[in-house]
């Protein structure tokens, strides 16, 4: 997804892309999991979807799923559905 993947520790990673960041920790908790999203806000959420589908995630990782585009009244959006659970919301707003 165009994340550079800096190892802080063991269990602890920062992952980067167009400088923005945040950690990842090797930390399960089932419920927080399933109750997660994380939202990025895209420049153009229309190639970034077709980013998405031509890194095939959905074929190296089972679970993976991405929603299509969907236009709302304030901008598009897609979603994917990473192994874990966590949604990951991309999103185009309108200015």
């Amino acid at each position: 997804m165009g994340f550079e993947e800096t190892v802080i520790s063991e269990k602890v990673s920062l992952f980067t892309v167009d400088g923005l960041s945040f950690y990842l920790q090797n930390y399960y908790v089932k419920d927080w999991i399933e109750n997660s999203m994380i939202l990025l806000e895209v420049g153009d959420v229309e190639a970034y979807y077709h980013f998405l589908q031509q890194l095939e995630l959905d074929k190296k990782y089972a679970g993976i799923r991405l929603v299509p585009l969907k236009q709302n009244e304030w901008g598009k959006d897609c979603y994917l559905v990473d192994p874990s659970g966590v949604l990951w919301h991309f999103a185009d707003f309108r200015r």
